[in-house]
């Protein structure tokens, strides 16, 4: 729903900035490593994540797209939810999350509060291959792009219907690969 928001920053705090655009202010939840970067401007630029709960809408903000598709990336996995997500881009950067994919270092990502031996292990599974670093130019690393499917379950997911159940509906839609995603996922949403 939100690309990004820009305006003035009114109130900041290494968990939450309140930000003014057009006249109307809104709470966004950040990470760290959003705050260090945002945290000695007045006005900035965040990449937004919008998610639905049945008791609120909340916001989510990144000062670089790299963290936003890393974020997206960490939702997606089961077990995993905005606030897991949030604290391992709080305690790791993109690129050393990509690292201890990379390498299967599930010990890095255990120092994360909350990540068992168990949760590391998932994502580091569910994340393989997700990430992507290019060895050659040591660029930043990022999300492979979704397919419709991907995309679809992420939304589903988000909805608060079980990735194991999503995916099985997802599974029972004829012609996936020619329906948009919208399409996509009122077609898994009647399989339920």
């Amino acid at each position: 729903m939100f690309a990004y928001l820009e305006g003035e920053l009114t109130y900041r705090s290494p968990s939450v900035l309140h930000m003014d655009v057009g006249g109307v202010g809104y709470e966004v939840n950040i990470t760290l490593q959003t705050y260090s970067k945002v945290q000695s401007l007045e006005r900035c630029r965040l990449f937004m994540h919008l998610q639905v709960r049945e008791d609120a809408w909340v916001l989510y903000g990144f000062a670089e797209e790299d963290e936003r598709s890393t974020f997206r990336a960490l939702l997606a996995i089961s077990g995993v939810g905005a606030a897991t997500a949030r604290i391992i881009l709080s305690s790791l950067t993109p690129d050393e999350l990509e690292r201890a994919v990379a390498h299967e270092d599930s010990r890095t990502l255990e120092r994360v509060k909350g990540i068992g031996a168990k949760t590391a292990q998932r994502i580091i599974l569910e994340l393989k291959g997700k990430l992507l670093r290019s060895e050659n130019t040591g660029a930043k690393p990022r999300v492979a792009h979704n397919t419709k499917e991907d995309d679809a379950l992420i939304a589903l997911v988000n909805l608060g219907i079980g990735r194991s159940m999503a995916e099985a509906a997802l599974k029972k839609v004829h012609n996936a690969g020619e329906l948009s995603v919208e399409e996509l996922i009122k077609q898994a949403l009647r399989s339920l």
